[in-house]
């Protein structure tokens, strides 16, 4: 369980001027994810290994359509 508050929020750099975005900031040794548009609606947490598996699922475009 991840007890550490989020810091450090910050949009992707591809986003440019969209408002449509989720951000991600620190939490513990993973991240915590919310949208930018509704920042008060609270976030989600994942480990650093889950967080990690994420990325690396992204940048092998195992989620492109």
């Amino acid at each position: 369980m991840i007890t550490a508050q989020p810091v450090g929020w910050r949009k992707s750099s591809r986003s440019a001027q969209e408002t449509d975005c989720v951000e991600v900031g620190r939490c513990g040794d993973g991240a915590a994810v919310r949208d930018s548009k509704h920042r008060a609606g609270g976030y989600f947490a994942v480990s650093g290994a889950q967080w990690r598996s994420f990325v690396a699922g992204i940048r092998a475009g195992r989620f492109d359509a």
